[in-house]
């Protein structure tokens, strides 16, 4: 069976069959392929490809996402290499495209396109009728329905919860709106303090001492920002994620002695970044664990 699916490029690829050599240069797109049965056809992931566990163990490492070995990924001989705009660099994928490699990327900013996914990559691999598969977008989807009506519910008793979330402690980096972690928060019944905060070009544009140049099309979704923002964006609750940055308990007491209303409620928190981040099938349980993260009580 012949199937056509369009990547986050706008690129539609045509499937013959369902790939059985795949490479994947993203962690989720690991864990997802797995979730959907089809673990058995990649013959390479990343250095950071870690889950299942138990299952990637034997497949070889080609390097990290921003640095993998075109030459050991062209060696395997790949029939599809799943890729990501944002995780991967464009200069590895142009390298891999004009060798004749067929690259699949994807970028999703939603959680809803994270759960769309999951469907996408099925269609690929041409397991759209399994119960397993069908159960997995079932689940995601009732997860997504789920927080969107809580979030309604939310608007009319009291409002978002106002969510800091730093992705890097040195520099201090965090999250525009346009960016799935923002969206995760914002499912999950938060708002982040940050959403409407861009990159300015250059860093001392950024830190507010230079006026700002154009972006000339660089991305602006991650800034760099000062503690006096935060403390004037007055968070109510500081979410620490173990990665892309793994904070500490170190970086967390820099938080905790803010004049910041997170900090007088005892709500800065340590948490699992690939509940915020891994789109795909982590979040199918994320969506539940986020909420829930948001829904508790200050100690």
């Amino acid at each position: 069976m012949v199937v056509k699916v369009t990547d986050d490029y706008n690129r539609e690829l045509t499937f013959r069959g369902a790939p059985t050599r795949v490479v994947s240069l993203v962690p989720s797109e690991t864990l997802t392929l797995f979730d959907l049965g089809c673990g058995a056809a990649i013959v390479g992931r990343t250095d950071y490809c870690e889950l299942p566990a138990d299952g990637v163990a034997k497949i070889p490492a080609i390097g990290g996402t921003k640095n993998p070995r075109v030459a050991d990924i062209i060696a395997l001989e790949p029939d599809l290499v799943i890729a990501n705009q944002e995780e991967n660099t464009k200069g590895d994928l142009e390298k891999l495209a004009q060798a004749g490699v067929r690259v699949f990327i994807s970028f999703p900013r939603r959680v809803a396109e994270g759960i769309a996914h999951i469907g996408r990559l099925a269609k690929i691999f041409h397991v759209t009728d399994d119960a397993a598969v069908k159960d997995l977008l079932r689940r995601g989807y009732h997860a997504l329905r789920e927080a969107e009506a809580a979030c309604d519910d939310r608007k009319k008793s009291g409002g978002p919860i106002r969510v800091f979330c730093p992705i890097w402690m040195k520099p201090l980096m965090t999250i525009h709106g346009d960016t799935f972690i923002s969206d995760m928060i914002a499912l999950s019944g938060g708002v982040n303090v940050f959403a409407d905060r861009e990159r300015r070009y250059p860093l001392a544009a950024d830190l507010g001492r230079l006026a700002p140049l154009a972006a000339d099309g660089k991305d602006t979704r991650y800034p760099r920002i000062t503690d006096e923002e935060v403390i004037a964006r007055a968070p109510q609750l500081v979410l620490l994620p173990n990665e892309p940055h793994p904070f500490t308990d170190a970086d967390a007491a820099v938080f905790r002695a803010m004049p910041i209303p997170a900090a007088t409620r005892g709500a800065v928190v340590m948490t699992d970044g690939k509940d915020l981040s891994w789109y795909g099938s982590r979040s199918v349980e994320g969506i539940g664990r986020v909420r829930a993260l948001l829904s508790q009580k200050p100690s």
